[in-house]
């Protein structure tokens, strides 16, 4: 391997790890400085209003970064791959029912989303081996708080 292409790989893996670092660190962020993080084309949507699809996104890239770790043990890696699908389950129907405008569609997906949102929280609590107890009792909150989010939110829509 040329000098040159030795280089290009490492800079490749230096880019990589600065990314995980990355990554690792948006875990410690609060909700309020995670926000002024997520990109304005995502900010734009409509759906970006509702709290409840904000607290899913954050808890989705909370998820991501704790997940990471889950996969380095072979009692975690079933658990990791369950939850990120939950956790993007929770984002997908809270997007796909606002994109349905009102009425029966849009509450069909709030309620899939609803589901979704309690399936990863039970996947948390079943993890809780694989985190430290700060972060557990912080996940564990953060999905009850989208759970009541998206809650409210059905109930909101069932009244127009």
């Amino acid at each position: 391997m040329s000098k040159k292409a030795n280089q290009q790989g490492s800079r490749s893996a230096k880019e990589r790890a600065t990314k995980n670092v990355h990554l690792q660190n948006q875990a410690v962020l609060t909700f309020e400085e995670w926000k002024l993080q997520v990109t304005e084309t995502i900010r734009s949507e409509n759906f970006w209003q509702m709290i409840a699809y904000q607290k899913a996104l954050y808890l989705y890239e909370l998820i991501w970064a704790d997940t990471e770790q889950w996969l380095k043990d072979i009692r975690g890696r079933e658990l990791a791959r369950q939850i990120i699908r939950s956790a993007d389950s929770i984002c997908s129907n809270i997007e796909e029912g606002y994109g349905r405008g009102f009425g029966k569609e849009m509450l069909y997906f709030y309620r899939i989303a609803l589901g979704s949102a309690r399936e990863t929280k039970g996947h948390y609590y079943r993890a809780k081996g694989l985190l430290r107890r700060e972060a557990l009792e912080h996940r564990l909150k953060l999905a009850g708080e989208v759970i009541a989010l998206v809650l409210t939110e059905i109930n909101r829509q069932k009244k127009r």
